[in-house]
């Protein structure tokens, strides 16, 4: 049985704008699950319907097999993280955990029990007497956390629940909700729009932009094979590079011609029949920081000259931006020193991993 299935879900406001396009998705019991996507694309309110706090337009939304489009919230059995932990500041850390299952009138002895469970799981047994105002915004995000624990849900909703805190924080804090997942296996939702958390945190991304859902994957289909210009530019950091091009034939074999075709790229030859039926076609070329180098690294490489317009280092390693004749680039490299702006270097594409996207839709193309 499925943990948490959309159905055709459609959302649109009191003047008849769609915010929600037909939405079909199923969530296997269990799964972690990242919606990712910049902001106003629909995440939030998708996370929203399923805990009940948006009504949905048409589709259905089920939860364990059952339709729960007309159940309020609290008849749901979820349990939502918020980015502002929502706790309450004249209660102790203890009965902030404790609130909800004394509104169900669970027995004192068993709310004890899955409090202390929680603050074990989450470390903060050492809190559970301290007033919010007395923590750290880390430690109040484990008590929100703890406070969805113990209730025990048939789903976590979080809603980017990591944006209030600092960068060293919202590593820390990626790692303990992966590993609460690991340890309590419950079926997850994640809204975010940071792709990094959406790489680290998810067995299956699901990106958005515009209330549609663009790809469906695991991270590493999402970051190596992407299924348009719009997801490839989403995922990553830096994003993949484009450039416009052209596929070409020269002796016989495809190329792909640069900008103003000043300089062709080999292609190799494991991926000159797919790339034949492209001949003639204008395209946008892709490739990642990453398969972009400064130094030849293989057979497959193709070379071309740039000049560096700003250097970043940022320790284990750097970035480049580089002007080149089809355009501007970032390659991300080891650290290199000596590496000046204004200087002109011959830089090495990975042919072997480079993406064509067409020109107009965006979509990727067969080039393997």
């Amino acid at each position: 049985m499925s943990g948490i299935a959309f159905a055709g879900v459609t959302k649109a406001y009191d003047n008849g704008q769609p915010v929600i396009h037909g939405v079909d998705l199923t969530i296997e019991r269990g799964e972690f699950v990242v919606f990712v996507g910049p902001s106003g694309c629909g995440k939030s309110t998708l996370l929203r319907m399923v805990a009940g706090l948006e009504s949905i337009s048409g589709g259905t939304i089920s939860i364990e097999g059952r339709a729960v489009n007309d159940l309020p919230p609290r008849e749901r059995d979820i349990a939502m993280v918020f980015q502002d932990y929502a706790l309450y500041p004249h209660k102790s850390v203890f009965e902030n955990l404790a609130f909800g299952l004394r509104l169900r009138k669970l027995p004192e002895a068993e709310i004890r029990q899955r409090v202390g469970e929680a603050a074990a799981i989450l470390r903060i047994e050492h809190l559970l007497d301290r007033k919010p105002r007395a923590l750290s915004g880390g430690q109040r995000q484990r008590v929100a956390m703890g406070r969805a624990i113990v209730r025990q849900p048939k789903a976590f909703l979080f809603d980017e629940p990591l944006s209030n805190l600092d960068a060293q924080l919202r590593s820390e804090m990626r790692t303990e909700i992966k590993k609460l997942h690991q340890r309590i296996g419950a079926t997850t939702i994640y809204v975010t729009h940071d792709q990094v958390e959406a790489m680290t945190l998810a067995q299956r991304i699901v990106v958005l932009s515009g209330g549609r859902i663009m790809q469906v994957g695991t991270p590493d289909e999402i970051y190596h094979r992407p299924a348009s210009m719009f997801v490839a530019g989403f995922t990553g950091s830096p994003p993949m590079n484009f450039l416009d091009a052209r596929v070409e034939a020269k002796a016989g074999s495809p190329v792909i011609a640069l900008g103003s075709a000043s300089h062709s790229l080999a292609v190799p030859a494991r991926r000159h029949e797919a790339l034949q039926a492209l001949a003639g076609r204008t395209l946008r070329f892709g490739l990642r920081p990453e398969d972009v180098r400064l130094e030849r690294a293989s057979a497959d490489d193709a070379e071309l000259r740039a000049r560096i317009v700003v250097v970043e280092p940022l320790g284990a390693e750097t970035l480049v931006t580089l002007a080149s004749s089809g355009g501007e680039l970032v390659a991300r490299i080891t650290p290199r020193e000596g590496l000046q702006p204004g200087e002109d270097v011959p830089i090495f594409f990975d042919m072997a991993k480079f993406h064509a996207f067409d020109r107009d839709s965006g979509a990727a193309l067969r080039t393997a």
